[in-house]
């Protein structure tokens, strides 16, 4: 007993940690991404934005597992699972579109090496939650945390993504590899922005995979 609780506190400074990060990482992103015309870094940052509010659903999750034992999902946690999810749609339209009048007209970024520190950042922070979530997950026998370190496994392809569209723009100087980025981005929110929509019409007690 003792060592659950000492485990379920763990997983809630896991998740204030990731709330933590995501506001600071959304911040970064957004600056450098507008200041630098980088669309690919600019959706990034928007995405860590978004991630914020499936991590309050998840921290208010453990909260409940720590206080009242109870392991099913509450209203609060599939509004915040709905809203996420339509976020994330919003944030797909809008890179499609911003890929288009960029291609169109030709924008291409300052520099990308904003986004390739940026990339570094979180692909290391990334592989800490995800070790961290899935040790306590299985220890716990909670599904939603493991679920949870499987959707910073997301995240972790978003920062690859991000890293390697900015590291081939920084040598090539050729525009379309942003868009490129940014549509990849885009493709994982579109498919992050769905399931959150699904599993907030269910009952069950598993989380979505739209928590970084």
């Amino acid at each position: 007993m003792q060592d659950n609780k000492r485990l379920i506190n763990i997983a809630m400074f896991l998740s204030f940690f990731t709330i933590f990060y995501n506001i600071i990482e959304g911040l970064v992103s957004v600056y450098f991404g507008a200041g630098e015309e980088s669309l690919a870094l600019f959706g990034f940052g928007i995405d860590s934005f978004v991630e914020v509010i499936s991590g309050i659903g998840i921290l208010h999750f453990t909260m409940r597992l720590k206080f009242d034992k109870s392991g099913t999902r509450d209203k609060f946690e599939k509004q915040a699972l709905l809203i996420t999810g339509i976020s994330f749609i919003l944030l797909f339209i809008s890179l499609v579109i911003g890929s288009i009048i960029n291609f169109i007209q030709k924008n291409r970024p300052e520099t990308t090496l904003p986004g390739i520190i940026i990339s570094l950042l979180s692909i290391s922070f990334m592989l800490f939650l995800i070790i961290s979530k899935l040790r306590v997950g299985k220890k716990l026998g909670s599904d939603a945390i493991i679920a949870d370190a499987k959707c910073s496994m997301t995240c972790f392809y978003l920062s690859l993504i991000l890293l390697f569209s900015s590291l081939l723009y920084e040598i090539f100087k050729i525009g379309f590899i942003d868009i490129i980025g940014s549509l990849g981005i885009a493709y994982f929110a579109l498919k992050e922005g769905i399931e959150a929509i699904g599993k907030s019409q269910k009952n069950n007690g598993s989380r979505s995979c739209s928590d970084c």
